[in-house]
């Protein structure tokens, strides 16, 4: 939640309205978070959050946003202190009225602009600033050894690149940390990681000098976050039939997330949808693998375009078994996509007549043409042989560096979610 703030201060006056004797009329459907919250004097502010844009509503004067209020919300319900409730009519308002935005009127304009671009400039600033203090670092750490590295160390490192709103140099120095000591192949796997955080660092200090694209790109590595009225208003519009390839939950901490691959049956584009919930919350609903839904998709902006919100559908319907692609296809598709983002941590697969064997190194998936994908470490093949019994099957799945790890595969017309 703290990489919802504008700043660190406001992170902080947000975590001190987390409490809920502050509050009154606390609730939280599948799609909102709404409460008051008592200001000084009698003053009570009406504050309303949507977790899956993000989106916040406040009654407050700030300019900032979100303001301290609806970041305390945040703080509440990612806790888990936020009883379930019928949505007031206020709230219903300001989200219908969000979605007839979605639906094509373009947002208005910031309440005050050059406001807004003086926070983005400071930001970026300090986005700047750590980004090259991580790039000394990482070139000291170099010139010492891998061998010397430390997790609290790495974990120190992260901390500043927090206090420089960057979350995503955070996020992937606290991913190197996790490798230092695991297993006999960590320092190479630990070089890669670093190697990555070089080139988006190096990347940040240049900003203004990449091409619209990839600076967009850089930007979302880095955290930045992108309105998604903005998105639903100006980015790139695909309509077509989407076949819901595969769903998967990611189950952290203090938060659910909940991955939606989607493929194109005419365009044969790749999307992904996201949704959120708190630990031990339901999450929006989501459409259902190995149907098909007719609809409109936004995507952000990007050099591999690939995260979307849904723009218009309709109700999804039962799909048949979809027409994959080789290996080698699939892969050529992979190299693409990581040629223009070199960050990308996943990747959709839909292997068409593969099936499961087992190597010496581990579990694969050969295709008919003798090209393999491995599974990764961690995958359990068993499911996948139950359905399959060593045939071969259609499968949809996230390829990454680790390997494969099937989602949905598809025995004839009869779908299973893995």
């Amino acid at each position: 939640m703290r990489a919802l703030a504008p700043d660190p201060t406001s992170a902080a006056a947000g975590r001190a309205q987390a409490q809920a004797d502050r509050w009154t009329g606390l609730g939280a459907s599948d799609a909102a978070v709404w409460g008051a919250c008592r200001g000084r004097g009698e003053a009570e502010y009406l504050t309303c959050v949507e977790p899956a844009g993000p989106a916040f509503r406040c009654s407050c004067p700030s300019r900032k946003v979100p303001c301290k209020h609806a970041l305390g919300l945040a703080f509440l319900w990612a806790d888990g202190a936020v009883p379930a409730g019928e949505e007031p009519q206020w709230v219903a308002a300001w989200r219908a009225g969000r979605g007839e935005r979605r639906r094509g009127r373009p947002p208005g304009p910031p309440r005050d602009p050059e406001a807004a671009a003086r926070r983005a400039e400071r930001r970026g600033e300090r986005v700047a600033a750590g980004a090259a203090e991580l790039r000394e670092w990482l070139a000291d750490r170099i010139r010492g050894g891998l061998a010397g590295a430390a997790a609290d160390e790495v974990h120190g490192v992260a901390a500043r690149m927090v206090d420089a709103q960057a979350p995503g140099l955070a996020s992937g120095l606290r991913r190197a940390a996790a490798l230092i000591g695991q297993g006999r192949d960590w320092p190479g796997l630990l070089l890669t990681e670093l190697a990555l955080l070089h080139v988006l660092a190096e990347a940040a200090t240049r900003l203004p000098e990449l091409p619209d694209d990839l600076a967009a790109t850089v930007r979302a590595r880095l955290g930045f976050p992108v309105d998604t009225a903005e998105v639903l208003a100006t980015g790139e519009r695909v309509t077509d039939e989407w076949l819901v390839a595969a769903v998967t939950d990611e189950v952290g901490e203090r938060l659910t997330t909940r991955r939606t691959w989607l493929r194109g049956r005419t365009s044969g584009r790749p999307a992904l949808v996201l949704a959120f919930a708190p630990f031990g919350r339901p999450l929006p609903r989501t459409f259902p693998a190995g149907h098909a839904v007719r609809g409109t998709l936004a995507f952000y902006p990007g050099a591999a375009p690939l995260r979307a919100l849904v723009a218009d559908a309709d109700e999804p319907v039962r799909a048949g078994r979809p027409a994959g692609d080789p290996v080698g296809t699939a892969l050529a598709r992979y190299a693409d996509a990581l040629g223009a983002d070199p960050w990308l941590e996943r990747w959709p697969v839909l292997l068409a007549d593969v099936a499961p064997v087992a190597e010496e190194e581990g579990w694969v998936l050969v295709d008919p043409e003798g090209a393999a994908l491995p599974l990764a470490d961690r995958v359990d093949p068993w499911p996948l042989l139950a359905v399959s019994a060593g045939a071969p099957v259609t499968v949809a799945g996230e390829w990454s560096t680790a390997g494969l790890r099937p989602l949905t595969c598809w025995d004839g017309d009869r779908v299973v979610r893995l």
